[in-house]
């Protein structure tokens, strides 16, 4: 099958999607062969130029890279492969063919698993990080991709509703994807406090008082001079609301799997950390809603964007 595919690729290519009977030869071939070797699963990414999405209607080299698709093995999958090395080279390559890389991904068959991880690492995970924006073209593929993966339950919800509200108008599309039910809410204390010795007073419900947030940016420069932590991570967080004196913003701290995000400063684990509320620190009550719910939220961080803010009061809204 290796050295038949080598020889239709080697023929003139289609025109206006009208093969040969070389090509239409090739097909019943690869129709006729439902284990397909990896040396003709490699070959066959050369089929991508031949099968664009332009003609009408299934073309015979769309049809002979569709059927290879499905049946190759993750490790050799050609349509996976195109999805991970777009998604890689989104940033430096700019406009893409959305068109035909979502259709790559739809067709990768048992791959498709290993497609969604790719792009939970090299997409979601980012978007779902304050600092940096992430570019674009790698915006624009995530948006493109996520429906796929989210259908096919291969997107942790807990990812995409962070990267949905870390991005926010940028790639409103993510927000969309969250289907999940209502629940009911109310204001959750903390289980865990890091930071200044005081910072119960930021929960003692008296606006008068309040803690004094140092200058810096915690451990591992992600965490916050102030952490809030859950245990076990609060199912649902779904607003804030802040009275402070002095800029500053809230980060809630998820979870994520091995290698997606960043990593934690202790090692292992890995998290990503969307910005979830910026306050001016006006003295007034300030409140934050997500355009979705954090899911799984392990703590949430606070970081003020200069000296002498202190922080009056906090309420998060969630459920357990």
């Amino acid at each position: 099958l290796d050295a038949e595919l080598a020889n239709v690729l080697a023929s003139p290519p289609p025109t206006k999607g009208e093969a040969s009977l070389g090509w239409f030869g090739m097909l019943r071939q690869v129709d006729d062969c439902p284990t397909p070797p990896a040396a003709a699963c490699a070959r066959s990414a050369g089929l991508f130029p031949y099968a664009t999405l332009n003609f009408e209607g299934e073309t015979t080299p769309r049809k002979m890279l569709e059927t290879l698709c499905e049946r190759c093995a993750p490790q050799d999958n050609p349509c996976a492969s195109a999805v991970t090395r777009a998604l890689q080279e989104a940033a430096r390559r700019g406009r893409q063919d959305l068109e035909l890389i979502r259709w790559s991904l739809e067709h990768s068959g048992a791959a498709m698993v290993t497609a969604c991880q790719d792009l939970a690492r090299l997409a979601v995970g980012p978007a779902a990080l304050s600092g940096p924006d992430v570019e674009p073209p790698l915006l624009a593929l995530l948006e493109e991709l996520a429906p796929t993966c989210v259908k096919t339950e291969q997107l942790p919800a807990p990812l995409l509703n962070a990267a949905a509200v870390q991005q926010g108008a940028r790639a409103p599309r993510l927000a969309s994807l969250f289907t999940g039910r209502t629940v009911e809410t109310g204001p959750i204390e903390p289980d865990q406090t890091g930071g200044p010795g005081d910072a119960f007073r930021a929960f003692d419900k008296d606006e008068l008082s309040g803690v004094k947030l140092p200058v810096g940016t915690g451990s591992g420069g992600t965490e916050g001079v102030l952490r809030l932590g859950y245990a076990p991570s609060l199912k649902h967080m779904v607003s804030f609301q802040v009275r402070a004196t002095g800029p500053g913003t809230l980060r809630a701290i998820i979870r994520t799997p091995q290698g997606v995000g960043r990593r934690d400063s202790e090692g292992g684990a890995f998290h990503v950390d969307p910005t979830v509320c910026r306050f001016r620190g006006t003295g007034r009550w300030e409140i934050c809603k997500p355009a979705v719910p954090l899911l799984d939220v392990d703590a949430v961080s606070v970081l003020p964007e200069r000296p002498g803010v202190e922080l009056k009061e906090l309420e998060i809204i969630g459920a357990r």
